[in-house]
């Protein structure tokens, strides 16, 4: 052979290179091929700022081993890659790094900021993608998108302009999610939720004209400043009467209403909450149903406005705490309870969310929702495990308005324009707008739009839309979203309702949900816990084979998963053992051997070798179909490692030593299963699989463009395999029983084979020779020979002579020895159960623990009894 494999498996000497070839072949590339179906993969974008972790290698492993199991399966198979923009966590830290610089956003201005900005991304933007290679990740990268590129940004605009001409966009006051500390709006989906520990601060507001006060309970008093009525409900009979009438506001002493509505729980505490339209949802919706004024209280920071000198600047819990001192100095203080709530926050930042009215602009969701409910109902799009369909519709059937402003510069800019002068606004593609009333310039409003907005338009935006490009009309809609099961409603429910609004066809026809890596223990990992395992680091010290095959072979639809170090030391050494037998075949082939294919004749046990390949390729075909990406990994482990390396070379040693025809053979049907068993491999461990495939065929060809094995109907030996099956079982008892035994391979013994397949197990006699330590074989109908061990299978029992096996005089005395250890244990073990004082104050666990150990003990007792008595016969 031209080439060999090096000695030792050392995946440093190869991904590199191998990746680097692939990428130079176009091995990746996809086209518009008419004589071909089309597969598609979109790769959900990662951020721009991030760094691969152990959810990113999960997602595109998975995701690479579907993508090269339909390219190898003759499918134009396109995996098309792309990063986010990542609106605020980008801005957050180009804003960092300019502080550090002691320069902000506004020294710059926004055209400054935004060419800062692309520099940024220009530096750091490719980080990911690169990492991404390092793992395998075979996307078509002469495809590469990116959310703000020209295409996207177009698709945006696009978009934009057709929701608000029909009236789904709209502008207006309403109450929102607000990062004080990000300095933006935030959507529903970016709040994350979290128990906190707080207090109830029960107050008592004063009735106008009256010596009564109403009590009521806060969970945030600083919000007081905003309150501009309290609400009892219209059926609490204790407060009918007051209904109408108004109480005075303590600190700030304002006069506000007492209104009636059906939001209040009358068994909730007092039946008596504050209302603060600008500060809390509900309160805004009961506000609206009552004409209430709406009083803003907090800046941008979350420090108080300066309508109230006494708290002006104040921080929010600041203020809060300055407060509730005023309160109990006024007298409107009753009490202070512990309190455990749910506080939103912010879910890239942490901080707490403060809930503001703000005008912003929304996009109406109810009429793009029905459709997404419905086509998940109706089985267009189906969610693998079905269950994560529940979640989906939980969402979308609650979806509130989406907020699609925010107040950042690094995104799409919303394309609406402003007349200052008379106060008309425009929307519009162009970059700049004259007032079709007046004729004045008009300035673009300066929010960007929500990063889902534009990843929303994803599996679409992608392929060249709004344009209707031959790549749009082949290949959407897409496949497979391979997806973790946290970002449902912050990305899938968005595209899904994108696709069927803009394309009239869903997204994709198959959402695959896979749960979170966690670390040994189950924690997730964070950097709070510092318990994260950078992908990176695994790659360098065992190679990219082995994080994939571990992470997938974890891996079932849906469910988290623990990264624990030994599993990938176990793949590596699994591609360890692949890597010696390949070397194995390569060491025991001629140099000018040339591979035609399965010899016409076959021995028996190759035609057990090739049917239970053949149905190893029907059964992983069928769990990839079925998305059991993890069972298949693990069915090709088990034939490769204990099948072939452990059975089947060592089947063929003899023949290979013998020479000729036979040895001939067997070359043939090695190579075979090598190469069948390289291709099922290769989407799994890509790298080793490409790297023995080129030096067993001599560079001619690649893997990666090779044909995936399916079942085939011309090589079945379901009968031979059967057949064979009986000889494997009889070599096990044997190996079984002498193991038992204590007897090491070097001690060869005569074997009696009672069988009613005498022929069968005649023919195969070399195997129990060699892998059974037989001196010799003999089969019949029937033996008595008395003092032997047995081994019993479901077609032969196997009499092995006691006196080839073992020195009866000295295996009676090792047995008398373990005797005696084992009656101290009894001895122990019965002295301890039945003292009195140790069973009274023992807990049931432990004294059940104990009487375990005891019948463990009596029962090994039995059977040493019996070996010995079995010798003294």
């Amino acid at each position: 052979m031209a080439k060999e494999l090096a000695k030792a498996y050392d995946p440093k000497d190869f991904e590199d290179r191998i990746y680097a070839a692939w990428n130079e072949k176009g091995c990746f590339r996809a086209e518009a091929d008419l004589k071909k179906t089309p597969y598609t993969i979109v790769i959900p974008p990662p951020n721009i700022t991030g760094q691969l972790h152990m959810g990113h290698a999960l997602d595109e492993t998975l995701q690479d081993i579907l993508i090269r199991w339909k390219r190898m399966s003759g499918y134009s198979a396109l995996w098309l890659p792309g990063t986010d923009h990542a609106a605020i966590a980008t801005e957050a830290k180009i804003v960092e790094a300019m502080r550090k610089e002691g320069v902000t956003k506004e020294d710059l201005g926004r055209e400054g900021f935004m060419k800062r900005a692309w520099e940024w991304k220009k530096q750091y933007g490719g980080r990911i993608v690169e990492q991404l290679k390092k793992l395998g990740s075979s996307c078509d990268w002469s495809r590469e998108r990116f959310t703000m590129d020209e295409g996207c940004s177009k698709a945006v605009k696009e978009v934009f302009i057709k929701y608000y001409e029909k009236g789904l966009i709209y502008r207006g006051e309403r109450i929102i999610n607000w990062c004080p500390k990000c300095k933006t709006s935030l959507s529903d989906a970016e709040v994350t939720y979290e128990d906190q520990a707080g207090h109830f601060w029960h107050l008592r507001y004063k009735i106008k004209d009256s010596d009564g006060y109403l009590e009521l309970a806060t969970t945030r008093p600083e919000t007081l400043l905003g309150d501009t009525a309290v609400a009892v409900n219209p059926k609490d009979e204790r407060y009918t009467d007051l209904v109408g009438k108004t109480v005075i506001l303590p600190l700030v002493h304002r006069e506000i209403p007492i209104v009636a509505d059906d939001y209040v729980e009358m068994d909730f505490g007092t039946g008596v909450v504050k209302i603060t339209p600008a500060h809390d949802p509900n309160d805004f919706e009961v506000g609206l149903r009552h004409n209430l004024p709406v009083i803003n209280v907090m800046n941008d920071d979350a420090t108080i406005v300066d309508d109230y000198p006494a708290y002006a600047g104040m921080d929010r819990y600041e203020a809060r705490k300055k407060i509730v001192e005023d309160l109990e100095k006024e007298g409107a203080l009753v009490k202070i309870e512990e309190y455990s709530h749910n506080v939103g926050t912010c879910y890239r930042c942490g901080t707490t969310v403060e809930p503001k009215v703000s005008t912003q602009w929304f996009v109406k969701m109810k009429p793009l929702a029905e459709p997404a409910i419905a086509a998940v109902k109706n089985g267009d799009t189906k969610f693998v495990p079905e269950r994560f369909d529940k979640i989906y519709f939980h969402w979308l059937e609650n979806i509130k308005d989406w907020c699609i402003s925010r107040q950042i510069w690094w995104g799409h800019q919303i394309p609406a324009f402003y007349c200052d002068e008379c106060g008309e606004m425009v929307v519009t593609k162009e970059s700049s707008a004259v007032c079709p009333k007046c004729g004045k310039p008009m300035r673009q409003d300066p929010d960007t739009l929500d990063t889902w907005f534009s990843s929303a338009l994803w599996p679409f935006s992608t392929l060249g839309w709004p344009e209707n490009t031959e790549d749009l009309k082949y290949f959407y809609p897409t496949n497979t979203l391979v997806t973790g099961y946290d970002i449902i409603f912050f990305w899938v429910i968005r595209m899904m309702f994108s696709g069927l609004e803009n394309m009239g066809k869903v997204p994709f026809d198959t959402v695959l949900i896979h749960g979170l890596v966690r670390d040994s223990q189950g924690r997730k990992m964070s950097k709070s816990l510092g318990n994260g395992i950078d992908p990176l680091e695994v790659i360098n010290e065992y190679g990219a084979d082995a994080l994939r095959f571990m992470l997938a072979t974890g891996n079932s639809p849906g469910n988290d998963m623990r990264y624990i170090d030994d599993k990938v030391k176990a793949a590596r050494n699994f591609a360890n053992k692949l890597w010696n037998a390949s070397r194995f075949i390569m060491m025991n082939l001629p140099e000018d051997f040339e591979f035609k294919g399965l010899p016409a004749e076959l021995e028996l046990e190759d035609k057990w070798l090739v049917n239970k390949f053949n149905q190893l390729a029907k059964e992983v075909g069928e769990n990839l179909d079925k998305y059991e990406l993890g069972v298949a990994s693990q069915k090709i482990y088990d034939f490769i490692w204990d099948v072939f390396c452990d059975w089947y070379i060592e089947l063929t040693k003899p023949r290979i030593q013998a020479g000729g025809e036979t040895m001939a053979k067997a070359q043939a049907v090695l190579v075979w299963a090598m190469q069948g068993m390289l291709k099922l491999l290769h989407p799994f461990m890509p790298f080793i699989t490409e790297e023995i495939w080129q030096v067993l065929n001599n560079e001619k060809s690649m893997i990666i463009l090779e044909t995936y094995p399916t079942y085939d109907a011309s090589i079945d030996f379901t009968a031979e395999e059967k057949a064979f099956e009986k000889i494997i079982s009889a070599i096990k008892a044997v190996r079984n029983t002498r193991t038992e035994m204590n007897v090491p391979p070097s001690v060869k013994a005569k074997l009696f084979i009672e069988t009613a397949d005498k022929e069968l197990f005649n023919s195969c006699a070399v195997f129990f020779e060699k892998l059974a330590s037989a001196s010799a074989v003999e089969t019949g109908d029937k033996f008595d020979i008395p003092d032997s061990a047995n081994a019993v299978t479901d077609s032969a029992r196997i009499f092995i002579p006691m006196d080839e096996l073992v020195d009866k005089e000295k295996e009676i005395a090792r047995l008398e020895k373990e005797k005696a250890k084992v009656q101290k244990d009894i001895d122990f073990l019965s002295g301890k159960l039945n003292n009195q004082g140790f069973i009274a104050k023992a807990p049931a666990q432990l004294i059940e623990a104990e009487k375990a150990k005891l019948a463990k003990a009596d029962e090994k007792m039995a059977k040493i009894e019996q070996s010995i008595a079995a010798f003294r016969k």
